[in-house]
């Protein structure tokens, strides 16, 4: 996992990351039940390099789903993988279950 990904361990962390961020924030949530498991896996490694390759104008976060319950509400999360780009606070992109590289840079460059 690279250390341009963001990991809060609690939804104030997790606001917190958001307030700090002067760019888009790509927030991805994960499960720990062993369905999500492997595709949060998958994630992991796709995030983690575009938060190398978008490094200075995205910024990545991980949400673990049992650790921010109330992020994960705000933004309607029913499952993991899944994922939510925001601008200025407010979701312009979402989606659920795993996604390739080239399909995460397609949503990242139609709003970046």
């Amino acid at each position: 996992m690279s250390k341009r990904v963001h990991r809060p361990r609690e939804d104030a962390e997790f606001d917190f990351i958001l307030g700090m961020s002067g760019v888009p924030v790509l927030a991805y949530f994960t499960g720990t039940w062993s369905k999500a498991i492997e595709p949060c896996q998958v994630m992991d490694l796709v995030v983690s390099d575009i938060a190398d390759d978008y490094t200075g104008r995205l910024t990545a976060v991980r949400a673990d789903i049992t650790r921010c319950p109330a992020a994960t509400e705000r933004y309607g999360i029913t499952g993991a993988p899944s994922y939510v780009l925001l601008k200025e606070g407010e979701a312009v992109a979402h989606g659920t279950g795993p996604m390739t590289i080239t399909e995460v840079r397609k949503v990242l460059d139609g709003h970046l």
